[in-house]
């Protein structure tokens, strides 16, 4: 287990910091004397890491599979050794799986449910209740704008990131008067790994070269965190227009619409 010194600095443990808005929601926490725990299953966090020390904060790195109860589990106790306190955290860590629901893989479905979905709970269950014991601390957890409406071509996602957006939502009113905000962080399509990763890159939206900068979805999701925020709509007007049109517009139309954003070959 990876063993964090004692330090006066506050404390935020950043999951699926390796790269894209996970990478700089720690940048965020570091340039503003955050000691960060990165978290990651991929050899990139061992880079990330050496990029943040280079801030003069401490950076911790936990390589672990969050789709694991043993990733969650293994990820709090690191943060935790030492009698350290989780001031925030970013539950940041997501995949995706593109194409028709029929013909992807099962594994890869549940996979994703895994990680975006019961990690998120599992982690959270563990951090909030820490963070009630202290009476303070600042929850991020990173939805996205394809919450608003179903998703097409990226079912799975559209509706795990739903699930998390209602999970924000739903127990920061539960742990209102507890010291304990939680934010629910809603970027549009951004400019990371993503698309590659879930075999999206001949959609029209993967092929896009119109996509927010992660530092900006960062630095928006931040500021929502310090400032008690219950969601933050990142990145470019676009997103905001799309999420409020979401919101009003019948669940049929906005799934057609996305589906010519989402099928593959359509870019």
């Amino acid at each position: 287990m990876n063993h964090i010194d004692p330090s006066t600095a506050p404390l935020a443990v950043v999951t699926g910091a390796s790269s894209g808005i996970g990478l700089s929601l720690a940048r965020q926490f570091v340039d503003n004397g955050y000691d960060v725990v990165v978290v990651a299953e991929d050899a990139e966090l061992e880079a990330a890491a050496a990029q943040l020390t280079a801030s003069g904060r401490q950076v911790t790195p936990v390589r672990v599979d969050l789709a694991t109860p043993e990733g969650a589990t293994a990820v709090y106790d690191a943060a935790t050794d030492g009698g350290r306190t989780i001031d925030a955290v970013a539950l940041n860590a997501g995949i995706g799986v593109g194409g028709r629901f029929v013909e992807t893989d099962l594994e890869d479905d549940l996979r994703l449910v895994d990680l975006n979905v019961r990690s998120t709970v599992h982690l959270a269950k563990l951090v909030v209740r820490h963070m009630v014991a202290q009476g303070r601390g600042r929850v991020l957890v990173t939805s996205s704008i394809a919450a608003k409406a179903p998703g097409p071509y990226h079912a799975t996602y559209a509706a795990s990131k739903a699930f998390v957006h209602s999970f924000a939502e739903g127990i920061r009113v539960e742990l209102k008067e507890t010291g304990v905000t939680v934010t629910s962080l809603m970027p549009g399509p951004t400019e990371t790994e993503f698309f590659g990763r879930a075999d999206m890159e001949d959609t029209k939206i993967g092929a896009s070269s119109n996509k927010d900068d992660p530092d900006e979805v960062a630095k928006d999701g931040f500021e929502a965190l310090m400032a008690g925020k219950d969601h933050v709509v990142a990145g470019s007007v676009k997103n905001n227009v799309q999420a409020g049109l979401a919101s009003v517009t019948p669940d049929a139309a906005t799934a057609t619409t996305m589906a010519g954003m989402t099928k593959p070959g359509g870019a």
